[in-house]
């Protein structure tokens, strides 16, 4: 009997699938870091999000529109979410990893 190519229904019960994460897609693959200066809110930015230029407080050099970078901000502050969101910074991949 000739193999069939089409694909098998799958039962109920089969589940070998990951299930897919929707706030890791939704959030841009944020991330907590934990580093000596406290725990890290942090997510990448792609050159197509870049839309804004920004200073990096790592060296004080631009963060130029269009350029990947990382977005971070405090997961540990004492003033709350809200506060902790606002002063969110963007720095260079390269001034994240050797800073703070």
């Amino acid at each position: 009997m000739p193999r069939s190519n089409r694909p098998r229904r799958r039962g109920a019960g089969d589940d070998d699938e990951p299930e897919i994460d929707l706030s890791r897609i939704l959030t841009g693959g944020r991330r907590i870091e934990h580093r000596r200066s406290g725990s890290w809110n942090v997510q990448s930015v792609s050159p197509a999000q870049a839309v804004k230029d920004y200073v990096c407080p790592g060296c004080s050099l631009p963060v130029v529109a269009g350029t990947a970078h990382i977005v971070a901000w405090r997961a540990d502050g004492l003033m709350g979410e809200a506060s902790d969101l606002a002063g969110r910074r963007h720095w260079h991949s390269h001034c994240w990893k050797i800073g703070n």
